[in-house]
């Protein structure tokens, strides 16, 4: 199903408004429990891809556990060497809200280029981790690009990155490789809760600290910023309608306290309902 532009906008209009009618006691309806990806324990249910290394390699223990936290560090590297890295959820989805709560810390390791500092992200509807080239730079995705601040300069976060892919923006094809949100600078190792309301391929909401700061549609294979790829999954033009979750190592430490999903495929073809329970979702 894809969900019409009066249904975006009443998402987009509704999520923390306050109406009269707001003040009426009623029940809010049931929202799906949600899903725990990242368990708290360990990282069994994932799968790494870092550059230069094989499919479930998890090179010089880039992605780890400890106190609680799922955490990305480089103390075994020599040097970044742009071994770019991706965590992905070992089963795919296409209507959720993924929320992650996450915070930049230390110093970006030896190597790390300088766009990458204070830099992750957020991979969404990316191809199969096993389809990915040894040498394959990102996965076939759409980024949530995950940004933080240095302490003087606005920066914003949640932006949008597109690794062999198209979005659509106002009805146009949108080809450029980044666009930036309308979100504050978070500055720091300050805990930062970001929100990807996903709805196949019809509409994807970035959301930071409860405000909506980008929307897009009909994400789409398409256009350059990776490679290598094997071309058998590089079909041009084919609409993203599910894929996996990603998260990114580029060389700078990252902590994770929550990831957690929504999955609101039992609303995919009710869309009053659909709006409702996403409302209730991100109220919390």
């Amino acid at each position: 199903m894809k969900i019409k532009s009066a249904i975006a906008t009443l998402i987009l209009g509704t999520l923390f408004s306050c109406s009269a009618t707001s003040q009426v006691a009623t029940k809010a309806p049931e929202a799906p429990k949600p899903i725990q990806l990242f368990n708290g324990k360990d990282i069994k249910d994932w799968t790494p891809k870092i550059r230069l290394h094989e499919v479930g390699d998890n090179y010089a223990n880039t992605f780890r556990v400890e106190d609680g936290l799922l955490k990305v560090r480089y103390d075994g590297y020599d040097d970044f060497n742009q071994q770019y890295g991706h965590l992905a959820f070992n089963k795919p989805y296409g209507y959720y809200i993924l929320r992650l709560e996450y915070r930049f810390v230390g110093e970006q390791t030896k190597g790390g280029e300088g766009w990458a500092w204070s830099n992750s992200g957020a991979m969404l509807h990316g191809q199969d981790p096993k389809t990915m080239l040894k040498d394959q730079d990102f996965p076939i995705s759409i980024e949530g690009q995950l940004l933080g601040g240095d302490g003087k300069n606005e920066r914003t976060t949640s932006n949008l990155c597109t690794p062999g892919t198209n979005v659509v923006i106002k009805d146009k094809l949108f080809t450029p490789h980044c666009l930036s949100s309308k979100s504050k600078t978070y500055h720091g190792d300050q805990w930062v809760t970001a929100d990807f309301l996903v709805l196949g391929d019809s509409l994807i909401q970035h959301i930071v600290e409860g405000e909506v700061v980008l929307e897009y549609n009909k994400p789409q294979i398409g256009g350059a910023n990776v490679g290598p790829v094997d071309p058998k999954q590089k079909e041009d033009g084919k609409l993203l309608k599910e894929g996996y979750i990603y998260l990114q190592s580029e060389s700078h430490p990252i902590d994770f306290r929550k990831v957690e999903l929504y999955d609101l495929s039992a609303y995919k073809e009710n869309e009053g309902k659909l709006t409702e329970v996403v409302n209730t979702i991100l109220k919390r």
